[in-house]
Parts: C-alpha cells; sequence; structure tokens
C-alpha cells in the first residue's frame, strides 16, 4: 500500500490507519504482535480475518450499541482507495472518526492470561477479590471488568474501575463497564452456541457526534481468547484459536518479550493462520473462502 502512504494517518502494531476525508480507513495487515512486540513474520489471511470477523460482530451488536463501521465495500471508498480495490478487498473498513476514550475496556469470563498469574498472587484481579481455590481457566462466578490504561510505549496496565473513574469520570467509567459486560455477555452465548468459549476479550471505545460508540477491531482472534469448547477443562492453560500459540511458542523459544524478537518457524505460521481460519468459521458458520469471494478477492 505504498502509493497511499501519503495519506498515512496513524500505524498501530497490527492496523494502518488513512486519512479519507471526513472519515478513517482502516486496514487490517497481517502482522502479528505478541507481549506488545510486532514480530518479523506475518500470517497470512490474518487481517482478513480481523476484518471479517469484526464486521460480523458489529452487525449483531449494534442493537447493544453503535458502532463506527461506515462500509467495508473496497469499491464504495473514495479516492483513492477505491482504486486499489483489490487490494483492500475483506482486510479495509471505512470508519468514522472518532475521540477515543485513553482505556482498554476488558471482560472476563475466566481465569486466565495475565488475571491468573494476578489471582495466583494475591487472590484478586484488577483489584476485584475472587473466592478462594479457582484453579487455571476455570469458570469466574460471573464476568468482571477488568480495564487497562493505553500506554504510547512499553506495555499497557491493568488498572481498577476507580483508576479509570480518576482517568476519564465517574459517569463514563461506568458506562464503559455497563457496554463492556453487556457485549461480553451477548458474544460469549453466542460464541457457546457455535462451539467455542469466550474466554476474555477487550473493547475500544469512543466519541463520534457527542455519542460513544465501539470502535477498533472487535471480538476477534488478537483481542480474545477464543477456546473449543469440546475440550474445554479447567486446571491447566487451553487449547486455542487465538494468538495464544504464538505466545507459548515464543516463551518456550526462551524470548525475554524484549526487542528484537525471534523468527516464527513456518509451522506456526501456517498453524497460526489455520486457526485464524477456522475461528472465523466456526463463529460465523461461513467458509472463509466465501468471505472472500463475497468481498471481492480474486481467487488465487
Amino acid at each position: 500500500m505504498t502509493a497511499l502512504s501519503e495519506h498515512l494517518h496513524g500505524r498501530g502494531k497490527v492496523r494502518d490507519l488513512f486519512d479519507a476525508g471526513d472519515d478513517l480507513l482502516m486496514v487490517a495487515t497481517d502482522r502479528i504482535s505478541a507481549f506488545d512486540v510486532v514480530l518479523p513474520d506475518p500470517i497470512p489471511d490474518k487481517g482478513r480475518v480481523l476484518t471479517g470477523l469484526s464486521l460480523y460482530w458489529f452487525g449483531l451488536t449494534q442493537g447493544i450499541i453503535g458502532n463506527h463501521l461506515l462500509t467495508a465495500v473496497a469499491s464504495s471508498f473514495p479516492p483513492p482507495f477505491s482504486g486499489s480495490s483489490r487490494e483492500l478487498a475483506a482486510r479495509a473498513m471505512l470508519v468514522k472518526r472518532a475521540e477515543m476514550v485513553p482505556i482498554e475496556c476488558v471482560a472476563r469470563g475466566y481465569l486466565a492470561g495475565s488475571g491468573w498469574k494476578e489471582y495466583r498472587s494475591n487472590g484478586s484481579v484488577c483489584g476485584i477479590p475472587l473466592p478462594t481455590g479457582l484453579v487455571e481457566s476455570e469458570q469466574l462466578p460471573e464476568p468482571i471488568f477488568t480495564p487497562a490504561t493505553k500506554e504510547a510505549n512499553g506495555h499497557d496496565l491493568n488498572i481498577s474501575l476507580e483508576g479509570t473513574a480518576e482517568r476519564v469520570g465517574r459517569g463514563l467509567a461506568e458506562r464503559l463497564k455497563e457496554a463492556t459486560l453487556a457485549l461480553y455477555e451477548f458474544a460469549a452465548a453466542h460464541a457457546l452456541e457455535r462451539g467455542i468459549v469466550l474466554a476474555d476479550t477487550k473493547f475500544e471505545f469512543g466519541f463520534a457526534g457527542g455519542e460513544l460508540i465501539l470502535c477498533d477491531e472487535v471480538l476477534t482472534p488478537d483481542s480474545s481468547r477464543f477456546w473449543p469448547a469440546d475440550r474445554y477443562e479447567p486446571g491447566h492453560g487451553q487449547p486455542s484459536f487465538d494468538k495464544q500459540y504464538v505466545r507459548d511458542w515464543l516463551d518456550a523459544s526462551g524470548w525475554d518479550h524484549e526487542p528484537p524478537p525471534p523468527r516464527l518457524p513456518g509451522e506456526v505460521v501456517e498453524q497460526t493462520a489455520s486457526r485464524y481460519r477456522e475461528a472465523y468459521e466456526r463463529i460465523t458458520g461461513e467458509p472463509f473462502a466465501a468471505y472472500l469471494a463475497r468481498m471481492g478477492v480474486p481467487a488465487e
């Protein structure tokens, strides 16, 4: 997308944002990050899976809260992006500009990841006390809201609801909690019907036209932990459809989570790509190839 570089608005670990007049074009690349570091090896079709799942969930959740999506039909993008429709097909969305809330809104329904590590140390997650005797991957008595800061450099930091209120105000903090848990509970029930446990996920919100809306990507393997329900067994880590597979390989490699990261073996790249595609197909009930064809991606 070098021809569009003059319109680049910002670049994240995974997505590129381009100025599109009053709106923005969000492009999900095949880059993958782990432990807040972008890895050198892309995952084929990853960006298209992220976009496809986001489109699916935006459609299902708009009754809970509005979102920033305008269109994902590449031929409908404004110039000069319409001229790159083949390259952008299935991986780009035209979205509203929004004033982003500087909080990552995390919902946890199961004890995993950093939440499990914190629980082992002090019996709580982000300051929320939990019952004693829980084991790794166990379902929590009820989903909890565990927000985090959005750091420009370095790792995001888990904070409490009180810490969120100090940053954005009590009223908005409560609205973020309510929306996050409503979205999680809806999505978790829907995913379970498709044979997937949604262990946890994160959302980002912003304001457009004075309205709080859902932004960025939503309920994808990059922002969520997806576990196969038929293999769910509390007491240890779970097989997953997300990038936990990559994280586990990186931990086993002995990498210290500081740049530069190691190269991923071809098998890890292929297995990760397969997990992403399977997540799309299980959740949506649509073959991934059908999504590509519907979005105008030429057959290879």
